[in-house]
This record gives structure tokens, sequence and C-alpha cells, in this order.
């Protein structure tokens, strides 16, 4: 969501740097920044705070960021070309779920002003950070929260007596690289639109991305899944990232003028 569908990233940039001017500390460059996008809060949180190294207590961060974003997120807008994009989708009958590394006090806070547009996602298909359901540790780069995700549609289709999608039916919208990871060993077809200066960041390094290799296999989630997946056999959709060149992803840089058609979607 954030990034992709809203521009709140800037916004995250903007609240982390007035912190760190205050702090004598220079601004949050992109090569940190990357690496928190798309993670659960408490884990960029580690991450952030090793790099900083802040003069002040964790806490007194946590208030003042936690102010400064009640004070910004509201205003947040949608990226271009996602209005038209989730229309086109519905119009279309796409089932649509929302995954979203966002708990749920920063969800509302980013989104109450947008219901209009957040309509599109049917409220038990909004999987959150803090969704119980995601155990402790498996927040992206690993699979669940978008398995939980698809999980939210097909128990709808079950109860409406309808056929279930296939993970390699689905399609993961993404921005950043941990989501992409995410996505790729899900075992879904993934989009990934970047920021563009994430993008300057990982420039000779997209095909790694897209592939859910950037990481490098230094995750020990990865390591977890991944030796779990070797067990039962390699495959897509049991933990594994892609390869390649492999055709299951592509980089836009923007969701406007959609390439409906090759992924046979009409767009009237």
């Amino acid at each position: 969501m954030d990034g992709l569908l809203l521009d709140t990233e800037d916004i995250y940039t903007l609240c982390n740097n007035v912190i760190l001017r205050e702090c004598n500390r220079p601004d949050l460059p992109w090569n940190i920044k990357a690496q928190l996008q798309g993670r659960p809060g408490p884990e960029a949180g580690e991450i952030f705070h090793a790099w900083a190294q802040l003069p002040i207590p964790r806490a007194e961060y946590i208030r003042k960021n936690s102010e400064l974003q009640r004070k910004h997120f509201p205003s947040a807008q949608p990226l271009p070309g996602v209005p038209d994009l989730l229309k086109t989708l519905s119009q279309n009958g796409v089932q649509l779920a929302l995954a979203t590394s966002s708990h749920t006090a920063n969800y509302r806070l980013k989104t109450s002003h947008l219901e209009g547009l957040f309509k599109s996602f049917p409220e038990e298909q909004r999987v959150l950070g803090d969704d119980t359901r995601i155990p402790p540790g498996k927040g992206k780069p690993a699979p669940d929260i978008y398995l939980l995700a698809l999980e939210t549609i097909n128990s709808r289709l079950r109860k409406q007596g309808k056929k279930e999608i296939k993970r390699e039916e689905c399609l993961v919208f993404e921005d950043s690289v941990p989501g992409v990871e995410a996505g790729r060993r899900a075992g879904m077809r993934v989009v990934w639109c970047p920021h563009p200066q994430l993008l300057k960041e990982y420039k000779g390094r997209e095909k790694e991305v897209l592939a859910g290799l950037a990481n490098g296999g230094k995750d020990q989630q990865v390591k977890n899944v991944m030796e779990e997946a070797a067990v039962g056999g390699e495959g897509r959709g049991r933990g594994w990232p892609g390869r390649r060149d492999d055709g299951w992803a592509e980089l836009l840089q923007s969701l406007e003028n959609f390439p409906y058609g090759r992924y046979g979607i009409r767009n009237a």
C-alpha cells in the first residue's frame, strides 16, 4: 500500500528526517530506506535505529514520530494511475485483496479520508501488518501475508460455491524489494512499481529484485523457508524465490497506462 497505492513513503521519510535533523544526524539515505520498505514496523525499527544511533531514548523517538505521522498521514493521496487501476480491475470482476505491513492505527490515519478508493477491497479481504493470523517473524519478505490475503478471497469463494483461485493465478503489486520477494516466494506473479529513488538504488540489479533474489539469501527467514521447501522438493509456491528472466515478474515505473491486455484483462 505505502509507496504503491499511496504517496506515504515520502511522508515516512519526511517524519524521520525531521527527527534526524533535530538530533544532528544526516537525512535518511535511500540505501537504508530500501531496507525498511515493506517490512513489519518492529523489524524496520531495528534496522533504522541500528543505522541512526539517535542520542534520544527509543520511546522518545516513537513519540515524536507518531506525532508527526498523525499530522501528515491524513494528507496522503493516491499515486498516479491507482484510482483508474482499481476501478478497471473491479469492473472486470477481478478478486482484490489488500496486503500491507501497516498496522491498524496507521492504516486508518492513511486511508480514512480515502474511503472511496479503498472500497475496492472488501473489509474481510484487508490483511494488515498486525493481523494475528500472521505468525511472529513472518512478515515480508516471508510469503505469509500474501498467502493469507489469497485465503481471505478463497474463503469467500468457498462460501459462494465458486472455484478457488490458485497461487499461480494471482498477481501481486509491490513497490518494495522485500515485498517482491514475498510475492515470488508465495508462488505468485509480481508487478514491481518502485519509487524512482529506490529504482536508482537497485540500478543494474533489477533482474535480481524481480526474481526475489535481491537479499542474496542473507535473510535468515529466507534460509529457513528454503530449507523447509527443499524437504518437499523444489517448485514454485513452496517458499522459493524465482529465477532471473523467468517471466513471472515485471518492472513498471508507474501504474498509469497499465498493460491490462498482458494479463488478460479488458480495459474499456
